[in-house]
This record gives structure tokens, C-alpha cells and sequence, in this order.
């Protein structure tokens, strides 16, 4: 994802109704989110599709790592050699 430049990323929800499909076009261009004010605050981020995906995408591996360590951590992993044999027998029975 491009780096973020607040000056033209960040946008009221007033000036976003009235430029949605400048603003969608802008996303798609400049592969910058754009992040979506209302009365001052914070209020929703348009995303390409694509970079929503890759997001999803790495957040999901992330997650399976974070499991994958806890379960080492709690002596739930077993060895390589033995992962190893189970995947083959498996696949070999397949």
C-alpha cells in the first residue's frame, strides 16, 4: 500500500458524497486508501479491492502464526520428521 498523504487522503463525508466516483477513481490510481471524516472525527476508510484482500490475506497468516506459536508454546508441536512421515503416509493412502 502506498504511503498515506493526509493533504489529499483525508476527506470530509459531505465532500465525499459529492465526489464519490473522483474519490473511487483517485483509490484505484493512486493506490491510497482515503480516510473519511465526519464532524472532525474519524469515520470509514475506502480501500482498493485488491488491498482489502492483501489485508484480509495477511491479517488470516498472522493469525494462523499467533495459533501455531501458542500451540508450540503450550508443547502441542510435534517434530519435523514426524510431521513429515504423517504428511506422506497421508498422501500416500490418498
Amino acid at each position: 500500500m502506498a504511503k498515506t498523504r493526509p493533504s489529499q487522503d483525508i476527506r470530509s463525508l459531505s465532500d465525499f458524497r459529492a465526489n464519490v466516483a473522483a474519490a473511487v477513481r483517485q483509490v484505484r490510481r493512486k493506490g491510497r486508501p482515503i480516510f473519511l471524516t465526519q464532524h472532525g472525527r474519524g469515520a470509514a476508510v475506502l480501500l482498493d479491492v485488491s488491498q482489502y484482500e492483501a489485508l484480509v490475506d495477511e491479517l488470516e497468516l498472522l493469525r494462523d502464526i499467533h495459533t501455531a506459536e501458542n500451540q508450540l508454546s503450550a508443547g502441542r508441536g510435534i517434530a519435523h520428521t514426524k510431521a513429515r512421515s504423517k504428511v506422506l503416509s497421508s498422501l500416500r493412502g490418498s
